[in-house]
C-alpha cells in the first residue's frame, strides 16, 4: 500500500531563492528529481528527505506529510 505523501519542497525552494538546478545540486540529485518531488510525482528516501530538511534547517515534518 503507498502512502500519500506531499511535501513543501517548492515553496521552501523558493522562499529561500533557489533554482531547482540550485537546490539539487546542493542534496546531489538531479534538477529532475526536484521537478518531480514539487509535482508530488516522487517520493525521497529517508536520506534524500534528511538532506533537504537539513538544507532548509527544518525538520522532516516541517517538509513532508504523511495523508491518509
Amino acid at each position: 500500500m503507498r502512502n500519500n505523501v506531499t511535501n513543501k519542497v517548492k515553496e521552501l525552494r523558493t522562499s529561500n531563492k533557489l533554482t531547482q538546478a540550485e537546490l539539487a545540486e546542493k542534496i546531489g540529485v538531479t534538477r529532475l528529481t526536484i521537478i518531480s518531488m514539487e509535482k508530488q510525482n516522487y517520493e525521497p528516501t529517508v536520506g534524500l528527505a534528511l538532506k533537504i530538511a537539513k538544507e532548509f534547517e527544518c525538520t522532516v515534518e516541517d517538509i513532508f506529510e504523511v495523508g491518509e
